[in-house]
Formats: C-alpha cells, structure tokens, sequence
C-alpha cells in the first residue's frame, strides 16, 4: 500500500502563538472525530525549490512523460453523466479521454483517438449513440467495440478484436469518477492511503454540482496550486476575511506520498488581530461575508475595518449569519462570555440552515465540521474539501505552455433525502480578461473576490520566478509543509 501511516510520527515544528485548532476542538459543543484531533507531519527538509520546476518546457514535459500516465486523476462526477450514453471529454496535456456511462449503469473511460488516422473522436462532452469519427466514418459502440468500418472490403487485414478502443481504469469514489492510464497502479483508495477514510463520514457522493467555473490563469498549474495549499497569506491578500478566519491557526497534516490537508479555522479571529476585537465583531463581519456586502462595493482589496449595508449574491457556503448576541442554540446554553461564542453559535445556525436544506439530522455533528475549512489534496491536481456544508472542489490543469493553467471550481451540496440529483450544469468558463466576480451569481460574490485576489498574485509570481536572480523558492517549515510533500512526491514520479 503506497500510504501505511500507522500512527504517523509528530515533528514539533514551531507555530503561531495563541489558540490552536486542537484547543478550538476541546471546545467543541458535540463529540469530535478522532481523525480532526490526530496530527500528521514529518520532517522534510528545508531546501529551496529551483523556478525552473515552474517554468521550464522541458519540466512540463517531464511530467507528462513520468508523473500524469502513473497517477489517478479526477475525470467527473457522476452527476455529470447520469444516464446511458452520456459521455465527458477530459483532457490533460496532450492526452485526451472519454468517460462514458453504460448501459448497464457501469462507467468505462477510452482514449479519444480513431484508431484509423488518429482523429479525435469527439470534441466536447455530450450524448453519444455510438462513437463516430467525423474523418472517414469509423464507428464504435459506447462499450469500446468496433461498430462500423467503411469500405469493410479494403481493411481485410483488421479483425474486431484488434480494432477495440484503448481503455483506462476507473473507479468510482465519492461520487467522483477516477481514471489511471497505468495498469500496474494501485487501485484508486489504496493508492491514496488509509487517510481516505475520512471522507466516509463526509459522504460526498450524498452531494451534486451546484456550480461549476473555469477560467485559464497566466501562472504554472503547480504554482496556482499552490496558492491554495497555505492559510498564511490572508492577512496580505485577504484581509477582509481576518475577523473570523483562524489563518494562522490552520492546522496542516501530511498522509503518505497522496493526500495532505489543511484546516482552517472559521469563526474566531485571526490571531493577528486576535486582541483587538470581541465575539460580537466576528459575528457581524462574517454577517458581512455570508450576504458579501464588502464584495457588492468591488472591494478586492477591502480591509478588515472596512463594511457598507449593501448585499449582493450569497456565498454558497454561508448561509444567512446571525449578527447578534440573541441567537442562542436551542439544546445547549451558550455563554456570550465564552470565548469561543461566535464559533458556537455559526456551527449551530449552520446546523438548522443546511438540515432543512437536506432533510438530514446534523444535530449531533461537531462544530468544527459545521464551521471550518477542510482543504483536502489528492495529488496531484485534485482537491476536494471535506466536512458537511457545501464543499469546494478545486482541479488544476497544465495548459498550452508552463506559463498557463485551467482552474476550475465546483461547490457541491446535499440535495434532499430520496431526491434524484439533477445533472451537472455546464462549466461557466470565464474569459481570461475577466475577474471571479464576473461569475458571481454562481460563486457568491465574497468568496469570487477572495479567487480574484489570490489571481492578482499569481501572474506575478510566474513572471517574477522567470526573472529570478537566484532561481530558489524559500519555504516555511510548518506553514507551506504542504508544499513541500507535493513536490517530494512530484520528484518520486520523476526520478524513477
């Protein structure tokens, strides 16, 4: 098994001063799984990154050689597909798949290449009766097989078998459809690791796609990534956030070679404005937030003083905040002199809000789980976050050059118990010269502006690493831990 953590061995890197998150957990108003409280990391070293990983051709081809045909990656969803012959294209590179739902219900995953004169077969995703090259006509069915060869008589030398479409593994997890090009790979949940377990008590294949956004960044896929692997850099770029986001606080854990996590406190403080301000401030900046009334004014960069009246569309994560002290839990008595008040009283309205949502019971769920971000990596490009209100899902994607990549975004919810999910809708792709916000009425407009401007840095980091005069990326031990195992695993692939 690539991932056999056992009880993983704890480095005691230096931290933050100030409340920590397993401080936040003994807290907790309700029992809280052993795997929030477990830690994870290990020493890793603390040599620089050369630029070159970022912006090399000859680096970008490296990994398409060595790293992507050995790794599972994140084709769909099922919701994408839900019905027989419904068919995602999914494209990496220079490589090119078709995901396909059977009609058994199965789900099997084929190269995109006539197997005559190497034209793609498809285009886009959509409906297939058969798979029909629009070259000279060849024709397969959804399962792979030859269907049709025209002029039958001048390829005498072709037999059925021989003439099979190339196939992918799958595995459907989560309710998330995973392909491998490599026969030799582990299964999907080994591969990752015993970690994974921890989504069993997630249940996101309870969930669908609600939205779904796109948008080509003028930065490396890795170095985009990135930017969403550490808390840290809130209180430069996302200042607005720091009255009820624990940024320094986060808690980063590392799970074998395949999966690391981050969790990011919500409704406490910053530590870094931590004595300044009381339980009734963060109630009403994140009043704030959840109706976007800073991001309604375009305030990419509003501060952690600044607020207006106005609202605009809700983040999809945050339902309606209670902005005073009078919303108490109706089962458990919350002190206004607690001072982890504010955080009891999110976690239960965020407990009444998406119960009724779903029809399902989060009475006896942790507060940690109904508040905090749960930022969970599977590498190399897939990072679905866990916990039990609305989930982001990040995928990151090389592009043309190693100059540029394809995020995407998808927040997933609960539907109603014993509802047939609706299909996905389809991925809104943001032109290159327009912001998040632009998408607004999908994202909610806070937390599209948070995306903008973590985008206002990314072009010039690209730019900056290729200008370089010393060609190193320093990092932190703890606080970019995360980093760091992605590019010891990345070296892995690479440098067998």
């Amino acid at each position: 098994m690539a991932d056999d953590i056992g009880k993983a061995t704890l480095i005691s890197y230096e931290r933050c001063p100030g409340t920590s998150y397993t401080d936040l957990l003994d807290q907790d108003t309700r029992e809280v799984p052993d795997f929030l409280r477990e830690e994870s990391n290990e020493a890793m070293g603390c040599e620089p990154l050369d630029v070159r990983r970022y912006t090399s051709k000859e680096f970008m081809d490296l990994e398409n050689e060595k790293m992507w045909p050995k790794v599972w990656q994140f084709a769909a969803r099922e919701e994408d597909m839900p019905d027989p012959g419904d068919t995602v294209l999914y494209e990496n590179g220079n490589k090119s798949f078709l995901v396909i739902r059977q009609e058994d219900g199965s789900v099997r995953a084929f190269y995109n290449v006539c197997l005559h004169r190497g034209r793609k077969l498809r285009t886009k995703s959509g409906y297939s009766r058969d798979l029909t090259c629009m070259f000279h006509g060849f024709k397969w069915h959804n399962d792979g097989s030859i269907k049709e060869i025209p002029c039958r008589w001048d390829f005498g030398h072709l037999k059925d078998e021989k003439m099979k479409l190339p196939e992918l593994r799958v595995s459907r997890w989560q309710g998330f459809i995973m392909i491998c090009e490599d026969p030799d790979v582990e299964d999907f949940e080994d591969w990752v690791g015993p970690s994974i377990k921890h989504y069993e008590r997630w249940r996101l294949d309870e969930c669908h796609t609600i939205a779904w956004v796109g948008r080509v960044i003028p930065a490396n896929w890795k170095a985009t990534a990135e930017a969403f692997m550490e808390a840290w850099h809130s209180i430069t770029t996302h200042p607005q956030i720091l009255p009820f986001t624990g940024d320094a606080n986060t808690r980063y854990d590392v799970y074998g070679d395949h999966m690391n996590r981050a969790i990011t406190p919500s409704a406490v403080l910053s530590p870094h404005i931590a004595d300044k301000y009381d339980q009734q401030y963060i109630l009403e900046k994140l009043a704030v937030f959840a109706g976007n009334k800073e991001a309604s004014e375009g305030k990419a960069d509003a501060s952690a003083d600044d607020s207006t009246d106005d609202t605009s569309s809700a983040n999809p994560r945050r339902p309606a905040a209670p902005d005073r002290f009078s919303m108490f839990g109706d089962e458990h008595v919350i002190s206004p002199d607690d001072p982890v008040f504010a955080r009891k009283i999110i976690a239960d309205a965020n407990r009444k809000a998406f119960s009724a949502m779903s029809g399902r019971d989060y009475s006896d769920l942790s507060d940690s789980e109904m508040t905090d971000n749960f930022t969970y990596n599977i590498f190399p490009n897939f990072a679905p976050w866990g916990g039990f209100i609305p989930n982001i899902v990040y995928r990151w994607l090389p592009w043309k050059d190693p100059d540029h990549c394809m995020m995407e975004i998808r927040v997933l919810t609960r539907g109603k118990v014993g509802e047939k999910p609706p299909k996905t809708p389809p991925m809104h792709l943001i032109p290159e010269d327009e912001p998040f916000v632009s998408a607004s009425h999908l994202l909610g407009t806070g937390l599209a502006t948070v995306f903008d401007q973590d985008m206002a840095n990314l072009p010039y980091v690209q730019e900056g690493m290729k200008a370089s005069g010393n060609g190193l990326l320093e990092l932190g031990n703890y606080q970019e831990s995360r980093i760091r195992h992605f590019h010891q695993t990345l070296d892995k692939y690479l440098n067998a």
